[in-house]
């Protein structure tokens, strides 16, 4: 798994945001320390957590799993925009065919779990597609049969507010281990300057 912070919003245009309401943006030292404090004070302290929408990240995130994408699905406020099976199934198609052993080979394409049995029925679907792509099948039907540890990547959007919420539940424990790996990943690839916005989220 590779997370590249691709944009992101300077804290000084959140705070912005908050000072609209009182006016006070003589007070503002452009993305500073007195900027900082006010933002985690009006949208963490006293929660105004709707102003950390204001504060917008960008992440390009490679080499996750189907699975995980679903879960990424129940995360409404943020935009993905996922890398297409439609068009990229031939990187399998002119593979060569995979040893059920050959982990280290099967692992451009599937998400490995550690379980022998599970990577190893993981290996034995990809050979399963690879022929029924060799076979003629168009991508959009041949689709149907890739294993939930396929690989996949996406350019990703999220602001804020939903950030902290999804930190929070996916770094806990409970969570799938890849989408706490995930949340971890996010958390450390942010600006060292947001990061103290998301310190009692992260588990």
């Amino acid at each position: 798994m590779k997370v590249t912070l691709k944009h992101h919003t300077p804290l000084e245009v959140c705070a912005h945001a908050i000072r609209t309401c009182w006016q006070s943006f003589e007070k503002s030292d452009e993305g500073g320390e007195k900027d900082k404090a006010l933002i985690d004070r009006v949208g963490n302290k006293y929660k105004h957590a709707s102003t950390l929408e204001h504060l917008v990240y960008t992440f390009y995130i490679q080499g996750v799993s189907r699975a995980l994408l679903q879960e990424l699905a129940r995360h409404r406020i943020a935009s993905p925009s996922v890398k297409s099976t439609r068009y990229t199934l031939k990187e399998l198609k002119n593979s060569e065919p995979f040893d059920e052993q050959d982990y280290e080979r099967a692992k451009m394409f599937i998400v490995l779990t550690g379980n022998s049995m599970v990577d190893t029925a993981s290996i034995e679907a990809l050979n399963n597609l690879q022929k029924i792509l060799q076979a003629g099948v168009s991508n959009d039907i041949a689709k149907f049969c890739l294993p939930e540890s396929y690989k996949t990547e996406l350019t990703w959007t999220i602001n804020a507010r939903s950030l902290q919420n999804f930190i929070e539940l996916r770094s806990n424990k409970s969570a799938l281990w890849e989408i706490q790996n995930l949340a971890r990943k996010l958390y450390t690839t942010l600006p060292k300057e947001h990061q103290y916005l998301f310190e009692t989220a992260i588990s």
